[in-house]
C-alpha cells in the first residue's frame, strides 16, 4: 500500500506564499508509487480546505504521515505541531517544544549561550516600550520580530532614527524584538537530518547577496544573490559549523530537519549560531535541500528519509504511558 502525505501549507504567517512553493516542489517531487499525496491547504485567515485534521487519536485514518510545510506563525512555532501530537499523527519536522523554542530568537540565543555554543551580542525590547534604554554596543546592528523567519520585518539600523524605524517595523509582526550587534563577516548556512540518536550535518554553502544583507526579497524575488555550494572554507572550518549545527540541534531538541545559519566574523574568523529553521523551505531555489544535493541526498531521497524519521519517532514514543 502507498503511505499516505498529508501535506499541510499556507497558513496565517506573512511566509504563507513561500509555503505555497515550497508545498508545489515536495508534491512534484514525492514518488508517486509510493506516496498518495492528500492536500491541506490553510488560507491567510486560517480556514482550512479540506477540513481540519481532527486532534482526537484515531479520527484521521485517511493520513499515514503529516508533512508540515506552514512556514512561520502558526506553523512552525509548536502549533500545528500541537495539533499533531493530539490527533496521534505521525509528522515531519521537530515536536512542539523544538519547534516553540527555534521560533523564538531570543529563547533561541538563551538556550544555546547555556549550552556553550557562540551566539552573539543582542538585547529584547517589547511593543510599547520598544525605545527603553541604551545599547550595549555600538551601531550598525541588525532588528528582528522574536517570532518570525524568511528575513520578514528585519531591517539593518546604522543610524539611531533607522534603528527608532526598524523598531517600529519589527515590532508590527510581533510583541518581542531582539536588537543584535551587527557582525560584519560571512553568512553561511547547513543543514541537520535525523532524529536524537542520527543527527548529521550536510555540506555547507555560503550566502553572498548583493543587497545589504540576506533579506526577503533576495530570498525570494530577486536573482542577483550568489550562493557557493559548497562553501569555500578550509576543511577543519566546515568540521567545526558541522559539529556546531549538530550540537544546536541536540541544545535544542530538533530532530527531523533542521537547517542553521551562521555568521563568521570578518577579522577573528569565529563563527556563530544564528538561527535554527525547523520548517526550512523547499521551493526550487531553497537551499536545505541543495545542500543535501551536494552531499549525495538527491531530494526525493531526502523526502523518504524525512518522512522515514517521522514515522521511527512516532513509533519510538508509542511505547510512553500517560496513565498509572
Amino acid at each position: 500500500m502507498k503511505t499516505r502525505v498529508a501535506v499541510v501549507y499556507g497558513g496565517r504567517s506573512g511566509e504563507h506564499e513561500i509555503s505555497l512553493r515550497s508545498a508545489e516542489s515536495i508534491v512534484k517531487a514525492l514518488d508517486p508509487a509510493r506516496y498518495e499525496t492528500v492536500p491541506y491547504f490553510i488560507s491567510k485567515d486560517g480556514r482550512w480546505n479540506p477540513r481540519p485534521i481532527l486532534p482526537e487519536p484515531g479520527a484521521n485514518p485517511e493520513i499515514d504521515v503529516v508533512f508540515p510545510v506552514v512556514h512561520g506563525t502558526f506553523g512552525e512555532d509548536g502549533t500545528v505541531q500541537g495539533l499533531l501530537e493530539l490527533a496521534d499523527v505521525p509528522y515531519v519536522g521537530p515536536g512542539v517544544l523544538g519547534s516553540a523554542a527555534a521560533m523564538d530568537k531570543e529563547v533561541t540565543k538563551r538556550l544555546l549561550r547555556q549550552a556553550g555554543l557562540p551566539v552573539g551580542e543582542y538585547v529584547v525590547r517589547f511593543r510599547g516600550a520598544l525605545h527603553d534604554g541604551e545599547l550595549p554596543f555600538p551601531l550598525p546592528v541588525f532588528v528582528k520580530p522574536a517570532n518570525l523567519g524568511s528575513s520578514v520585518g528585519i531591517a539593518k539600523a546604522k543610524t539611531p532614527e533607522q534603528l527608532a524605524a526598524a523598531l517600529e517595523e519589527a515590532a508590527r509582526f510581533d510583541t518581542k524584538v531582539l536588537i543584535e550587534r551587527a557582525i560584519i563577516g560571512r553568512e553561511f548556512e547547513i543543514g541537520v537530518l535525523g532524529n536524537r540518536e542520527s543527527r548529521r550535518a550536510s555540506t555547507p554553502c555560503e550566502i553572498r547577496p548583493k543587497r545589504e544583507f540576506y533579506d526577503y526579497e533576495a530570498k525570494y524575488l530577486e536573482d542577483s544573490t550568489e550562493i557557493d555550494l559548497p562553501a569555500r572554507l578550509p576543511p577543519a572550518k566546515i568540521a567545526e559549523m558541522q559539529r556546531l549545527a549538530v550540537a544546536a540541534c541536540e541544545a535544542l531538541e530538533l530532530e527531523g530537519m533542521t537547517r542553521v545559519d551562521f555568521l563568521m566574523d570578518g577579522e577573528s574568523l569565529d563563527l556563530f549560531v544564528n538561527e535554527p529553521n525547523t520548517i526550512p523551505g523547499f521551493t526550487s531555489i531553497s537551499m536545505y535541500p541543495k545542500m543535501w544535493e551536494h552531499a549525495g541526498v538527491p531530494y526525493p531521497a531526502l523526502l523518504d528519509e524525512l518522512i522515514a524519521l517521522a514515522l521511527a519517532r512516532h513509533e519510538r514514543k508509542r511505547a510512553t504511558r500517560f496513565e498509572k
